[in-house]
C-alpha cells in the first residue's frame, strides 16, 4: 500500500481505469436504437472536423477550436449522461489516433479518452445547458491538470509548482473552449434541435 501511494501513475491509472468501468457498467442498460447510432456517428464526425479547425493549438498539446466540442454536448444533452461518456470516450480515442502526445500509457488515459468522457456529464443538467457544460469542461480540465502535475511536471518554469503551472496551461485553452462553446450553444434553437435529432427516442 506504501508503494502505491508512492507512486502518482499507479494511483492516477486506479482512478482513471475505475472511471472508466463504472462508465462502461451504464452502458449495458442502454438500448441502441439505429437512430441513435446514426446520430451518435454524425456528432462524432462533426466533432472531429470542428476539432480540427484550430485557432490556437498548444505545443504540449491542447487546442482552442471552432466548437470541437459542442457535438458531443448536444449528444449528452440529447440522450443523457451515458450516452454522451460513450461518445467523448469514442472522440478520444480517435483524437489518440490522429493527433497523439503520449509520454506514459496512464498519461494517454488522463489526456484523451477521460477528458473528453467528461463532456457526458453534461446531460446531467438538460434544462441548464451552460450550467452543463461549465461542469463539463470543469472536469475535463481536472483530468488534464492531473496529468499536467504527475507526467508534465518538468516542464513547469524553475520555482513553480507543477500544480501551478498545470493550471495555467490548461486553463490557457480549455477557458476560451469552452466560451466559445457556450457562445455557439447560445445561439442554436437547442428545443428545436434535440427534437429534431430523435423525435422517438427518451432521453436516457
Amino acid at each position: 500500500m506504501e508503494q502505491l501511494i508512492a507512486s502518482p501513475a499507479a494511483v492516477a491509472a486506479l482512478v482513471g481505469l475505475f472511471i472508466i468501468m463504472l462508465a462502461l457498467l451504464r452502458l449495458r442498460h442502454i438500448h441502441f436504437s439505429i437512430y441513435m447510432l446514426v446520430n451518435i456517428a454524425l456528432l462524432l464526425g462533426l466533432a472531429l472536423i470542428l476539432h480540427e479547425v484550430r485557432i490556437f493549438h498548444m505545443p504540449q498539446g491542447g487546442s482552442i477550436t471552432l466548437g470541437g466540442m459542442v457535438p458531443l454536448l448536444l449528444l449528452a444533452y440529447r440522450y443523457g449522461p451515458s450516452v454522451g461518456i460513450l461518445g467523448g470516450f469514442l472522440f478520444g480515442c480517435i483524437n489518440l489516433m490522429q493527433d497523439p502526445y503520449v509520454l506514459h500509457p496512464v498519461q494517454v488515459l488522463f489526456d484523451y479518452p477521460l477528458p473528453f468522457m467528461c463532456m457526458g456529464l453534461a446531460g446531467m443538467w438538460p434544462k441548464q445547458p451552460f450550467l452543463g457544460t461549465g461542469i463539463a469542461f470543469a472536469a475535463r480540465m481536472v483530468c488534464h491538470v492531473i496529468s499536467g502535475v504527475v507526467f508534465f511536471a518538468s516542464f513547469a518554469p524553475a520555482g513553480q509548482s507543477p500544480l501551478v503551472y498545470a493550471l495555467i496551461f490548461n486553463a490557457t485553452y480549455l477557458v476560451p473552449e469552452y466560451f466559445i462553446c457556450a457562445l455557439i450553444l447560445k445561439l442554436l434553437p437547442l428545443d428545436r434541435l434535440m427534437q429534431a435529432m430523435d423525435p422517438q427516442h427518451p432521453r436516457v
